[in-house]
């Protein structure tokens, strides 16, 4: 996998853009950075007013973008952005390496942005900028990340405002069966699946494949592996644009982890590490054609797991998937080319590498790959010895098991030394906060399963 280059479209370059807005054909430039949740937030601008004064200089935004729940409430325990600190803004700086046309929005341009405070400081607790450290600290070791996510979504007939009102139930998923490699299923709904191949490689996405899963209108659309940064910034992307057109088209589409009691939406993330002449130091003379650099880097995803699992899985419907012989992982354990277990690895030579199978849909690419890379370098950097491979069925084996709540999750992180060595507290007391606001929430709340269970019977 890991060769150190990876063929894709280059993305617009600013000359470029200067000449196609002077032409008429790009009028619109987007802004944006991928918050807590992975989703994009920014603005939309002019396009010559974005030339003029965004490109050079940047913009701001407010800095409760990075202190907000799910559904945008303000929740107070972040130390960056309240009501008492009067919240304020950041600055959101244009990364040029990341513009590109959007062709399911005529006219549009868009760009990733990295966040600073007033002074030039970075924004240690934007997902991004975590990022960013970990593979410094990569870097220092001499190594590169390339990453691929593998994620998969549910697509229905309704439109968004259609299951809105329904309240999200009794929506009509656009395959009524088990799909998982048909091509008849995938020829159902061919026009869209189609629509969002084309159009993410006209944004400089390289697409591979597309497949049908398990649950009824369950799909995945594939894309190339690349740098780690690169493929995460794609990935928000890809997900914001998948949805645009889904409700272009008049239909919806979730990433939830786990829509319904069947198969939910994972995303599979493979990582490998390319040396400084690019080639794969995971691949070596060892066991299983693995190199010393690769056992320790995946003993130490073994040693994080449960420590970072609130990076891999960070609301409290993604440990709905952890259900035993569903595919998604219930023991912390790793194997060849085993989907049991949490940790899989695949490929041989230049495409060595592992896969992990704990993020679902909702995840946060760019939280999880740092995840992934700070893991490793603690099994780097302390020497630590890979245990034996599960050579069967991890479900039913006497290993230890992956957080089952969020709430779980959320205490492993907030107590791991691993995770205050390799983030800092901020980012860690950042997180744990993300966490207790969402519990609280669905602690205050009144469920469909209790009034089912209780109205009359009670």
């Amino acid at each position: 996998m890991a060769d150190g280059t990876a063929d894709r479209t280059p993305p617009l370059s600013v000359d470029e853009l200067h000449a196609r807005v002077a032409s008429g054909e790009i009028d619109t430039v987007v802004l944006a950075f991928p918050d807590m949740q992975g989703r994009l937030q920014g603005k939309r601008f002019a396009a010559r007013f974005f030339l003029d004064e965004v490109l050079d200089h940047g913009t701001e935004g407010c800095n409760y973008l990075l202190a907000v729940d799910t559904e945008m409430n303000t929740v107070d325990g972040y130390d960056m952005s309240s009501w008492d600190r009067g919240y304020g803004d950041f600055a959101m700086h244009p990364d040029l390496t990341t513009l590109r046309r959007v062709p399911w929005n005529e006219g549009t341009a868009m760009l990733i942005a990295d966040l600073a405070w007033n002074d030039g400081s970075p924004v240690v607790a934007a997902p991004r900028q975590i990022l960013r450290r970990q593979l410094d600290r990569l870097a220092e070791h001499g190594f590169t990340a390339q990453v691929g996510t593998e994620l998969e979504f549910i697509v229905f007939k309704d439109t968004y405002e259609q299951a809105w009102d329904a309240g999200y139930r009794g929506l009509t998923p656009a395959n009524q069966y088990n799909i998982d490699y048909s091509v008849l299923g995938t020829g159902r709904i061919e026009p869209l699946l189609r629509r969002i191949r084309n159009e993410m490689a006209g944004a400089g996405l390289t697409v591979e494949s597309a497949k049908g899963e398990c649950n009824p209108g369950q799909h995945e659309i594939a894309f190339r592996y690349d740098e780690a940064l690169v493929t995460c910034d794609q990935h928000a992307i890809y997900k914001t644009g998948a949805k645009e057109i889904a409700a272009q088209e008049g239909v919806s589409i979730t990433f939830m982890a786990k829509y319904n009691e069947r198969e939910g939406n994972s995303c599979h993330i493979h990582l490998s590490l390319a040396d400084a002449d690019g080639n794969n130091a995971m691949a070596g003379a060892g066991p299983g054609g693995m190199s010393e650099v690769m056992r320790h880097f995946l003993a130490g995803q073994l040693a994080a797991l449960r420590d970072f699992s609130l990076l891999y899985a960070p609301n409290i419907n993604s440990y709905k998937r952890f259900q035993p012989g569903s595919f998604a992982p219930t023991a912390v354990a790793w194997g060849y080319d085993n989907r049991t277990c949490a940790l899989r690895v695949v490929g041989h030579g230049r495409s060595m590498r592992f896969e992990n199978r704990l993020p679902g849909g909702d995840v946060n690419p760019h939280l999880a790959v740092a995840g992934l890379v700070a893991a490793g370098l603690h099994g780097i950097e302390q020497k630590l010895e890979l245990p034996e491979p599960c050579p069967g069925n991890a479900y039913t084996a006497d290993y230890e098991h992956v957080p089952t709540t969020l709430r779980e999750a959320a205490e492993l992180w907030e107590t791991s030394p691993i995770a205050k060595a390799a983030f800092g507290d901020e980012v860690v007391a950042h997180y744990r906060n993300m966490a207790r606001v969402e519990l609280d929430a669905f602690d205050a709340a009144v469920t469909d399963w209790e009034l089912r269970r209780s109205f009359e019977r009670m």
